[in-house]
């Protein structure tokens, strides 16, 4: 799936967009950005890389982290839903995950990776995919922007 039949949808239908990233480090906006009149759906994005700036900026509560972890669907899910908030989009993406090349202390294995999806009005109903990746870091970077713009494609379709 392309960007730019993702834009043509979301145009199409009169929907925005924003996002929530950690481990792509804008690079989902990004890729929307780079189809022309992208700039009529996409509202923004939230670059939550440290565990800080989700805690400060989103309001996670640092106790959700230390149960869950920051990469997990609970804190994917609470990217989605503060970043809804503050970017009043109709879809919010986020991401958080570790592309590696390293197994952090008490983290996720390399390549775990947790997308979650709001769209409004539905808020209460966030769909959340999680996957494993295999690949150098920034091959799997590409490929779970490539997955998610797939995913959010098929879920307004």
């Amino acid at each position: 799936m392309e960007a730019k039949k993702l834009i043509s949808l979301l145009s199409k239908k009169k929907l925005t967009i924003g996002s929530v990233e950690s481990l792509t480090a804008g690079l989902f906006i990004a890729t929307l950005a780079e189809v022309p009149g992208a700039s009529k759906v996409v509202r923004g994005g939230l670059i939550t890389y440290q565990t800080g700036l989700k805690t400060s900026l989103l309001g996670i509560k640092k106790e959700v982290i230390k149960k869950y972890g920051v990469v997990s669907k609970e804190a994917a899910t609470l990217m989605a839903k503060e970043g809804s908030k503050i970017l009043k989009s109709d879809i919010v993406v986020s991401f958080t995950g570790n592309a590696g090349p390293t197994k952090e202390p008490g983290g996720a294995e390399v390549g775990r990776v947790h997308i979650a999806i709001l769209c409004k009005p539905d808020e209460g109903n966030v769909k959340k995919f999680t996957k494993v990746y295999k690949g150098p870091r920034n091959a799997i970077r590409k490929a779970v922007v490539s997955d998610a713009i797939s995913l959010i494609y098929q879920k307004i379709k």
